[in-house]
């Protein structure tokens, strides 16, 4: 989810004139930003930390000295721990954690990332959180630099209604009740509680389908515990399509901040039940419904509402759900906001 974010501000603030100059593994960032004229760096680094950290700092240091940027922005917390590492505050340094570190692990793990991002902030001019979830989280653990929350935006061009029948035509998808689910197969993602909630949508509508969209590590173990009715459509970059072939999107994380496929599928007219992830109440703004993280039973309920639903209230319900991603989600403010920020940290 960190490149989507990333390559419209890359985007940007070339097209403001401004050099920029993303380090990132290879992949969706890399191949888009040179494209788009950006100086891109290659910078190997893994998910999780470990060994390997003190090698992606050293690396780190060497592109910050190559290319002498005037602000650096660090997206994620594992660029968060290396370049604070390799940057240690000797030129303006923003951390955007994309959801804490803390989050995703639990005992000892987590008092250590706790305490790390307390420390971590002398080296902090700037926190940009997505939403006011992420800044309170953070705040209630005492990492108190200075803080500014810039929400998540998308291109509401790409992402806009078009029709359901040619859509689902279009992807060779059979017509019914559908549910799609898009994002990286992973714990975080939450598909195993939907895969738990499945069976009791399909008792109670047994022509309903589940089509998971996205590929990742725990694609194996969710195709073994898939029940009847659920498609894996894979990695695809065409999410749009899948949106509007759905009559409702289901984005059950475990933990997340402004979720950009919440609002891609907002802005595509169709509502989303998620579960209480960091501003997932923020984000559908009263249209959708948000439930317990983790909770299959409620996240069945919340689906088959909307898949019962007359084709009126559907479609009553995509266009709240248009309106309010029009309203809040335009990259565009996104951007103009990030823009103001970096031309006052390089001043």
């Amino acid at each position: 989810g960190v490149a989507p974010v990333v390559e419209p501000l890359v985007v940007d603030e070339i097209e403001r004139g401004h050099t920029a100059a993303p380090a990132s593994p290879r992949g969706q960032l890399s191949g888009r930003a040179v494209a788009n004229g950006a100086e891109w760096h290659r910078w190997d680094a893994v998910r999780a930390p470990g060994i390997s950290s003190a090698h992606e700092a050293i690396r780190l240091a060497d592109i910050v000295a190559d290319s002498r940027p005037d602000v650096a922005v660090l997206h994620s917390s594992k660029a968060g721990l290396a370049g604070r590492l390799a940057i240690r505050g000797k030129i303006p340094t923003v951390f955007v954690p994309h959801a804490w570190s803390f989050q995703a692990v639990s005992g000892a793990t987590r008092l250590f990332a706790e305490s790390w991002e307390r420390f971590a902030i002398r080296w902090t001019h700037r926190l940009v959180c997505m939403c006011d979830d992420e800044l309170a989280r953070g705040r209630g653990r005492r990492i108190a630099a200075p803080g500014v929350v810039i929400r998540n935006g998308i291109d509401l061009d790409r992402f806009a209604p078009r029709d359901q029948h040619t859509a689902r035509r279009d992807l060779g998808l059979v017509e019914g009740p559908t549910v799609v689910c898009v994002g990286r197969l992973a714990h975080q993602k939450g598909q195993d509680v939907l895969l738990r909630a499945w069976p009791s949508v399909r008792e109670r509508l047994p022509e309903a389908n589940l089509i998971l969209v996205g590929d990742g590590p725990e694609r194996e173990n969710l195709r073994r515990a898939a029940p009847d009715g659920v498609e894996f459509a894979g990695a695809r970059d065409d999410t749009q399509n899948w949106f509007a072939a759905a009559d409702v999107v289901a984005v059950p994380s475990g933990w997340e901040t402004m979720s950009l496929v919440a609002l891609e599928a907002m802005a595509s007219g169709r509502p989303v039940v998620a579960s209480a992830f960091d501003g997932a109440a923020d984000c559908l703004g009263g249209s959708g419904e948000v439930v317990p993280i983790g909770d299959h039973v409620a996240l069945a309920d919340g689906l088959v509402r909307y898949l019962t639903g007359s084709p009126a209230g559907l479609a009553a319900e995509g266009a709240k759900a248009r309106e309010l991603a029009t309203r809040t989600g335009d990259y565009r403010q996104s951007t103009e906001r990030w823009n103001d920020l970096l031309r006052s940290l390089a001043g």
